[in-house]
């Protein structure tokens, strides 16, 4: 068994009795880091200078008798879209290639109380907008299961990282899909939190109403920890819920006797692969297997979602965006002839392709006179799409249905025809503009893919989403299986 495929408490056990060291354990991070992106290129920036200092400071604290934190000496990767104090912080774009942040973000800051120790920052796509990490400005991140196909996006880094075994667990952000997609895609474990359960303090912004932090890991266990470590209020993000936060792990009972599950057919109709279909009803008998009564059930505004999310994502964008000039951080274009010439030449040089589609489109709908049509339009409909899910938790405790409607697909597929990208997440959006929380876990294979199958729950009820999938993970094999690097 690989080294990261051991349990937390395993390898806690091993740290105590001395078997293991914490730097033993970012030192496997780094080999495996050398031994495998070059094909995989998960990673941007490595931190080994600030891990292997902080792993012979964990290890000496615990030689003295020190208390383990929950995630003692485990290596992560963080997305590079969320700031880290002395690692630089591009959100793999070209306007940020020299932006050093001073800070970080509390996620980061959560993680270092817990005693995780940060292996380096991770691909995704250009401020995370993408589904498949080709617009990264540096260079496409790959799938582990098959170099030639997409992790899926934005957080492709971030879970071919976990899929490659480079890392314990890693952070990643989903604004529509970014944690579940690339994660069903890599056949790993992504857990998008019920909005606000997680600072986005440090996070650099491209949805506000719709970005969360969470985690990407290779079982619900480690998920739940991850998760524990990093939820809580925050006073920094003005959008934190101050809610207390429950015992996880104490959750994961296997017993998941009386649970009603929703399966929506919008889910499972036109557009779905039959093998992902027959892989999400194998998992739907599973679960009745286990005590669980599932029936369909119908969210009849999920057809508008993909509009919906395209408007109201992208007219943030061009707001949070706005601020990214040439004057105050990041590249600043040489030699303009004026101020405006200045904002012109920076951003032009600076974004990508898919960014400035973005900033264009949120642009437009916000401008003067076409914004009742288009903005407010859209914000509307986004309340009938949370109603949908209320509608459905009336009578049900959690809704479950393919992660993606496909398996990955061959990278340079898709790049050019963006509305056919934009659609790969229509499973994943409409959870994000309702902001209720979604896991990802693996549920099968196609092609020798990963298929991703996804639980939807409550808002703030993420102790019910981790118990099912928790319980549904430990009657299958489909986590275990690793890719050949």
């Amino acid at each position: 068994m690989a080294l990261f495929d051991l349990r937390l408490q395993d390898v806690h056990s091993k740290l105590r009795t001395k078997e293991l060291s914490a730097l033993d354990l970012v030192e496997a991070s780094y080999a495996q880091i050398a031994k495998t992106d070059e094909s995989i290129k998960a990673f941007l920036t490595l931190n080994e200078e600030g891990a292997r200092k902080a792993a012979a400071e964990l290890d000496s604290a615990l030689q003295a008798g020190g208390e383990q934190g929950l995630l003692f000496g485990l290596p992560a990767g963080i997305k590079d879209n969320i700031v880290t104090e002395g690692i630089t912080t591009t959100c793999a774009s070209q306007f940020l290639s020299n932006y050093d942040p001073i800070y970080d973000a509390s996620v980061v800051k959560k993680l270092k109380a817990a005693q995780s120790i940060t292996i380096g920052k991770l691909n995704m796509d250009e401020f995370a907008m993408g589904g498949s990490n080709e617009n990264s400005s540096f260079f496409p991140t790959r799938n582990p299961w098959n170099t030639e196909y997409v992790p899926g996006g934005s957080s492709g880094g971030s879970a071919a990282s976990v899929a490659a075994g480079q890392v314990y667990f890693s952070l990643g952000s989903d604004t529509g899909g970014s944690i579940r997609q690339p994660a069903a895609y890599c056949g790993i474990v992504g857990l998008k939190p019920t909005y606000g359960l997680v600072s986005r303090f440090g996070l650099v912004a491209f949805a506000s109403s719709l970005d969360q932090i969470g985690p990407l890991t290779k079982n619900v266990e480690d998920s739940a920890y991850v998760l524990q470590a990093i939820a809580g209020y925050d006073p920094g993000d003005s959008t934190s819920a101050n809610v207390d936060i429950p015992d996880y792990a104490s959750a994961l009972s296997g017993d998941v006797k009386g649970l009603r599950i929703g399966v929506p057919k919008e889910y499972m109709g036109q557009g779905i692969d039959p093998a992902v279909k027959e892989a999400v009803l194998a998992a739907l008998k599973q679960f009745e297997s286990l005590g669980a009564a599932w029936e369909e059930v119908s969210m009849p505004h999920t057809e508008y979602a993909v509009a919906t999310y395209y408007l109201l994502a992208s007219s943030e964008a061009s707001s949070n965006l706005a601020r990214f000039d040439g004057v105050r951080y990041g590249v600043r274009a040489e030699n303009p002839d004026n101020l405006i010439d200045l904002y012109r030449k920076s951003r032009s040089q600076g974004f990508g392709s898919e960014v400035k589609r973005r900033i264009m489109l949120g642009t437009y709908a916000l401008s003067s006179g076409y914004y009742d049509a288009y903005y407010l339009k859209a914000q509307k409909v986004r309340t009938l799409i949370k109603q949908d899910f209320d509608n459905v938790f009336k009578d049900f405790d959690l809704i479950i249905g393919p992660t993606a409607p496909t398996t990955a697909f061959r990278i340079g597929e898709q790049v050019g025809d963006p509305l056919t990208m934009y659609l790969n997440d229509i499973c994943t959006i409409p959870v994000s503009l309702a902001g209720v929380p979604a896991i990802s876990v693996p549920c099968g294979f196609a092609d020798g893919l990963p298929i991703g199958l996804q639980i939807i729950g409550k808002a703030f009820d993420e102790r019910t989403v981790l118990r099912a999938a928790h319980a549904y993970e430990q009657h299958t094999e489909h986590h275990k299986q690793r890719p050949q690097l």
